[in-house]
């Protein structure tokens, strides 16, 4: 039987193509396959965090809503003792027997502080001298020099000089630069002496000062006057402040009154009524 070569070469190119096509489509169906497994796994990826989120916020949830002890409070002193735990329970400050009163010495400067007492005791004696020997010795030249000025600029100097040398010694005490504050202090000290010392100052000053200066009297009893004052005004401000300190409560209201710099004011205040008094209120041609 005689086979067409024609009809062979069709049936293996038949078969060749058959072949192909079973594995094109076996590979296609792979692939398919594999975009589809991958399509479900990048589905399913995203849910895995959002699920193991839920679990942990669940988790904290019943953890939150967990009943807590309460707090137990000791009610015997045993108990107190048995409750008390040490943040240290070794020793962190190695022992000494250095005491306060020995902290305290060393602290001291003796010298120092003598050298300040003899700083204000000439500050107070020295210039005062120096004034009156100028007034009982140069006497014209003094009323020279000031007869002509008004009297109620001679007691705004002697007062200003005065409480300026209050208030320096206020801030030697609250301030922590002691230096300044005591050289001004020692400084004004001197120059209200001096004024004192030229005016004559005393309780009973109008005597003095007629006996020196005669009718040019007023220029140095507006002097002294002004002096006067702005220690009165302070001795009034001092037993005034104590009394607040003595009456008012701590949780009051009015215990700002009692602050530093309150205080201050409440002294400008009262220095200022002073002034005001001697200045307006017919001193100055009484004595």
């Amino acid at each position: 039987m005689r086979t067409d070569p024609h009809a062979t070469d069709a049936h293996h190119l038949r078969r060749h193509t058959g072949s192909n096509q079973t594995v094109a489509t076996e590979t296609t169906t792979g692939v398919t396959a594999e975009s589809t497994t991958g399509a479900v796994t990048d589905m399913a990826s995203p849910g895995a965090p959002r699920t193991a989120a839920v679990r942990v916020l669940a988790e904290e949830t019943e953890a939150r809503n967990e009943p807590r002890p309460a707090a137990a409070h000791p009610t015997t002193g045993a108990a107190m003792e048995l409750n008390v735990v040490s943040k240290h329970p070794d020793a962190t400050i190695p022992e000494s027997d250095i005491s306060l009163a020995d902290i305290e010495r060393k602290r001291a400067h003796p010298l120092r502080t003598l050298c300040y007492i003899v700083l204000v005791l000439a500050a107070l004696i020295l210039p005062y001298w120096a004034g009156r020997t100028v007034g009982s010795q140069h006497t014209a030249w003094v009323v020279e020099r000031f007869g002509a000025i008004d009297p109620r600029a001679i007691a705004l100097v002697s007062w200003s000089v005065t409480v300026f040398a209050v208030l320096s010694v206020v801030m030697l005490i609250i301030d922590r630069v002691k230096a300044l504050w005591f050289t001004l202090f020692v400084v004004l000290l001197c120059v209200e002496q001096f004024i004192g010392g030229v005016a004559m100052l005393r309780f009973d000053f109008w005597h003095s000062t007629y006996v020196i200066y005669g009718d040019a009297a007023r220029v140095a009893n507006a002097a002294d006057l002004g002096i006067i004052a702005a220690g009165l005004a302070l001795a009034v401000f001092a037993v005034v402040w104590v009394g607040l300190l003595v009456a008012i409560k701590k949780d009051s209201p009015l215990n700002v009154l009692t602050h530093v710099w309150t205080s201050l004011i409440l002294l400008l205040v009262f220095e200022t009524i002073a002034l005001l008094i001697v200045m307006f209120g017919g001193l100055l041609t009484v004595v």
